[in-house]
């Protein structure tokens, strides 16, 4: 990093007020609890154990849950009786919004923890609640569906709520609950607005709540919803300065507005707060939120034209070969951030040539992520006239759909059938057969409309309805074109290659007011990069 660049780091962290404190007090768990946000969590515990615990409770609202655990860890050496400092290591171990669900060991430390709370002289009944609310996600068969002890743990908080109606804290991770388990194919929203009247409630008498804006932010990360998180996306950066997710979170909302500059500089300031506290905790290799943060900064460098700066993370990203941990953020962005840059850029060329890498990362276990490259490289092949490699990827998808729709995977095998679609079209393109492209294009865009993005993307690698549009251009019919990439636009404004094939659709079919439109929106997007 060059010495300007760590001039403008320190700055922005001090105007986040997100400067560590020295390293021995960071490693031995002291946070200014003012940087973290504010908590009343009281528990049965002594007074210190009290004052860490609810600063542990912070850090869990804002998914920091190495730092969580290892501060409710704290927690029970200060008082061991405190039972609820056990409560919160076996959260801290539930990373609930999170695509990687608790391996085996998780599962069992997960139990193993709550059977030692138990064991102690737990003193009140609203501390047996949380207690018996947080078993329900370590039961003792192991292989017992994980869909169904969210909703067990969604319910028994629900009961929470119901008995002890002041609890705040309840009523967030009820909340939070209620986000967890809400389907992607539910486009009314119900769970999401729900938890959205709670939080909204909270946040009159808690404004410095870390949950409630984190997980305000969650409920609207939706198209139809996301305006609605707009303040709560301002102000979470000044609740939980000290936290590298909360200094990324309000991104979602960003992206979701096509709001790119703000997007970039929320990631920007989040990857280097979370490198410093790697370097102050010897933990270089743990990198699947700074992975996570370079994904959402690409996307937004794309928009922008901000090609450098977008190839720097795709060339860093290459010089690390062991990642830690080996989990679905990790994966998603080892596949993402190379297939972004080329077909974004619209490089089929480059998006051809693209493989699985690193070699030694276990794809196996991520076939959701693996279909990435896929996507692209087929998509990239069957555009370049390359149609054996192509087919070849077609078949990949194919495979790795039916292995997770086995799995009763559905939402990843329905993404993937999505990519596979699509690779499909372009291929019947290539083959000469427009009308059978146009219907896998169609049904590509119809399948992705029905559903919603994983919290681990910014965003799925283009459009499948921005795709469609491409295709109808292709195809010699640009007023369908502009109506596809109108609709493409609604869901996900502001894209730069959308604004430009639009224009394109636009001037095509001679629409004199939208060739101005859209050259104007394209021309404000360039601008507003080279000035970021």
């Amino acid at each position: 990093m060059t010495l300007l660049k760590r001039i403008l780091t320190l700055l922005i962290l001090l105007l986040t007020g997100s400067v560590f404190a020295d390293g021995e007090h960071h490693r031995a768990g002291g946070f200014d609890q003012e940087k973290l946000g504010k908590v009343n969590f009281p528990v049965s515990c002594m007074p210190a154990a009290q004052t860490q615990f609810n600063q542990a409770v912070a850090m869990l609202h804002s998914f920091w849950y190495d730092e969580a655990e290892r501060t409710f860890r704290q927690v029970t050496v200060t008082d061991p009786q405190c039972a609820m400092g056990y409560w919160g290591i076996a959260m801290s171990l539930y990373q609930q919004l999170w695509a990687t669900t608790p391996n085996p060991g998780e599962l069992q430390q997960g139990r193993d923890t709550i059977q030692q709370a138990q064991s102690l002289n737990v003193q009140t009944a609203r501390e047996k609640a949380y207690l018996e609310a947080a078993a329900t996600l370590y039961p003792a068969n192991a292989s017992s569906d994980y869909s169904a002890r969210k909703l067990a743990y969604e319910q028994a908080m629900q009961r929470i709520v119901a008995e002890f109606p002041d609890d705040h804290e309840a009523a967030v991770f009820y909340a939070l609950a209620l986000i967890s388990n809400a389907s992607p194919n539910d486009k009314t929203f119900a769970r999401q607005k729900q938890a959205l009247q709670l939080l909204q409630r909270i946040l009159k008498d808690e404004p410095q709540h870390p949950g409630v804006a984190h997980y305000i932010i969650h409920s609207s990360d939706y198209p139809e919803l996301a305006e609605l998180g707009l303040d709560a996306a301002r102000g979470y950066t000044k609740i939980a300065p000290a936290v590298p997710h909360a200094l990324h979170m309000p991104s979602h909302i960003f992206i979701r507005l096509g709001q790119w500059p703000d997007a970039a500089q929320s990631n920007w300031v989040a990857y280097e707060t979370a490198q410093e506290h790697a370097r102050l905790n010897a933990s270089d290799n743990h990198w699947d939120q700074r992975f996570h943060f370079m994904d959402y900064l690409l996307y937004a460098y794309l928009q922008m034209a901000e090609t450098d700066k977008a190839r720097q993370i795709v060339q860093q990203l290459q010089t690390i070969h062991n990642a830690q941990p080996q989990n679905t953020t990790v994966a998603y962005a080892y596949a993402a951030i190379p297939a972004r840059y080329a077909v974004e850029r619209g490089d089929w060329y480059e998006a051809a040539k693209l493989n699985i890498q690193p070699m030694d990362f276990p794809w196996q276990r991520f076939g959701w992520c693996e279909a990435i490259i896929h996507f692209a490289k087929g998509v990239g092949a069957a555009r370049t006239g390359n149609l054996a490699d192509a087919k070849n990827s077609l078949k990949r998808l194919e495979a790795l759909r039916d292995r997770d729709r086995s799995a009763d995977k559905n939402y990843t095998a329905d993404q993937i059938e999505i990519q596979r679609l699509a690779v499909a079209a372009w291929i019947a393109v290539a083959e000469n057969r427009p009308a059978e492209a146009l219907r896998w294009m169609r049904a590509s865009a119809d399948l992705e409309d029905s559903t919603e993005k994983d919290n681990v993307t910014p965003g799925v690698i283009i459009p499948a309805r921005e795709l469609l549009g491409e295709l109808l251009l292709m195809l010699n019919q640009p007023a369908a074109a502009l109506k596809e990439l109108e609709a493409s636009l609604q869901r996900t404004p502001n894209r730069r290659n959308a604004l430009y094939r639009a224009a394109q659709a636009a001037r095509e079919a001679g629409n004199e007011l939208k060739i101005i439109r859209y050259e104007q929106q394209l021309h404000e997007l360039t601008q507003t990069g080279h000035s970021h």
